[in-house]
């Protein structure tokens, strides 16, 4: 015990002692101020002191003036609700309306309805009132933006798409089948899903980092991916017949070409749905380093290209599975890629705050173009339908129509309130999808025109950034989904745009 007490009493003088903080008194306040008069030179203390003062006159000036503007309103708003309790009439001609002027006004010849005696007061109040509703009225019109087209294009969500675990990147629309969709996301997945009834159908697993693309085969079922981990995957789509038909205690044979696949449940969002797992590419290209942003097909899918964040597009033979052509150029990391349909054209964005384009129309002579008109990253450049036309999004807010034959200046710049991410242009009506930063999606025309945005109100619509837009079969009216929205919320979104 007197070794403990002793133990105690050694730590107890071993603690740390709490710091005390000696308040100073106003006397102590007092005295320092003085000494800092005293210091300062005699002439600074006068100035000092006059200025002091004269600060001092003008805060009680503008307290009294306060004072009195607050009686003033409390006995016209007291004025004014007698008037109103009285019943008087506000179409009644003796009251003047707001073209009326007040100078000129004598309040001897105005009464209510109950013949008191109506104050200047509360005319003015009145005259302020219906000044401050046509104020209003006017400056309401003035926000609203003449839709073209008569106002005939409408936009309603028709359905959902729910089953990845993380933001999507990139979403495409095969053209051979209507209604097969497919998406790109950072869960490392790519997904397959049935456009009309939202079912998820095949769930691609091969890659090892986030999915930042996925392009359809124009003819053939084969999906190109591209990824984070710097690779970029071809793999076979199976027969959808097959997916449907297949069990989990189905042949070990895989559509795919994998022995491998198999076929899981994924409860969330899929309605406890059988989806076939695909873990095994056909072919594989693996010769950037660093992640790649973009990967389509080109020459009709006998080659691919890729843009990487390491500053290069390479070109790829799908047959050997070997890359013939790299191109450089940018300064800094490439976010998109985008090939033309017909011609061999390349347009490349990159946050170097331009877009390239790489003509490979002449076999021995390969040009390129720099556009600079964006003022911040370039986020997505595309083809139109027009010959030598390209559309381009930057994070700067706006999205320019560029006509290739002349670089010096846009055709169209649409200035908007928010980033701009990978936007796309419908191949039959030539009508922009522009995805934003602030979750909203806005379609415009060529021209500039302002169609329509895709409504977010009774919870429709993202919830977070809007990263990617895809038209969907546009060209068949009798489809209920023709533009499809994904974003940093996990969900693909489809939509029903009528022209």
């Amino acid at each position: 015990m007197d070794k403990e007490k002793s133990n105690g009493s050694q730590s107890g003088k071993n603690k740390p002692r709490r710091l005390r903080i000696k308040r100073s008194s106003t006397k102590e306040n007092n005295r320092t101020s003085q000494t800092q008069e005293e210091s300062s030179p005699p002439p600074y203390q006068s100035k000092l002191q006059s200025l002091f003062a004269q600060i001092e006159k003008e805060f009680q000036k503008l307290h009294h003036q306060n004072q009195e503007l607050h009686e003033k309103v409390d006995i016209l708003t007291e004025k004014y609700e007698q008037l109103v309790a009285n019943g008087v009439d506000k179409s009644d001609s003796k009251i003047p309306t707001y073209n009326d002027s007040y100078a000129g006004l004598d309040t001897n010849d105005f009464y209510s309805k109950g013949n008191k005696k109506q104050s200047a007061s509360s005319l003015m109040s009145q005259k302020l009132k219906t000044r401050y509703k046509a104020s209003t009225s006017k400056l309401v019109s003035s926000f609203k933006i003449p839709n073209s087209q008569g106002g005939n294009v409408f936009c309603h969500m028709v359905q959902k798409y729910a089953g990845h675990k993380d933001g999507i990147w990139d979403l495409d629309s095969q053209k051979t089948n209507s209604f097969l969709i497919g998406t790109a996301s950072a869960d490392r997945t790519a997904k397959l899903w049935n456009a009309e009834t939202g079912q998820c159908l095949i769930t691609y697993m091969a890659h090892n980092g986030s999915v930042n693309s996925i392009r359809f085969h124009p003819t053939e079922p084969l999906a190109c991916t591209g990824s984070g981990d710097g690779n970029a995957h071809i793999w076979k789509i199976p027969p959808l017949s097959d997916v449907r038909s297949r069990s989990p205690q189905g042949n070990s044979d895989s559509p795919a070409g994998s022995g491998e696949d198999d076929l899981e449940d994924e409860g969330e969002g899929t309605d406890n749905q059988q989806i076939m797992k695909i873990k095994h590419s056909s072919v594989e290209f693996s010769q950037h380093e660093g992640p790649i942003a973009v990967a389509d097909w080109w020459e009709n899918g006998s080659q691919i290209v890729t843009a990487s964040w390491d500053r290069t597009v390479k070109l790829w033979d799908v047959e050997k599975a070997t890359a013939f052509y790299t191109m450089e150029g940018h300064e800094l990391e490439i976010t998109h890629a985008s090939t033309h349909s017909s011609h061999k054209l390349i347009v490349t964005s990159s946050q170097d705050t331009t877009f390239r384009l790489w003509d490979f129309r002449q076999p021995y002579m390969h040009s390129v173009n720099v556009f600079q008109g964006h003022t911040d990253t370039v986020t997505s450049a595309v083809f139109t339908t027009k010959a030598d036309h390209v559309v381009s999004g930057s994070d700067d807010r706006t999205v320019k129509v560029w006509d290739l034959k002349n670089m010096r200046s846009p055709l169209t710049t649409i200035r908007l309130d928010s980033a701009i991410n990978r936007l796309s242009l419908s191949p039959a009506q030539n009508i922009i999808a522009i995805p934003h930063d602030n979750r909203h999606v806005r379609l415009y025309d060529l021209a500039g025109n302002r169609m329509s945005r895709l409504p977010r109100r009774h919870r429709q619509g993202h919830r977070r950034i809007v990263c990617a837009t895809c038209w969907h079969d546009d060209t068949n009216t009798n489809k209920p989904v023709n533009l499809l929205t994904a974003g940093f919320d996990k969900q693909i979104l489809g939509w029903k745009v009528g022209f």
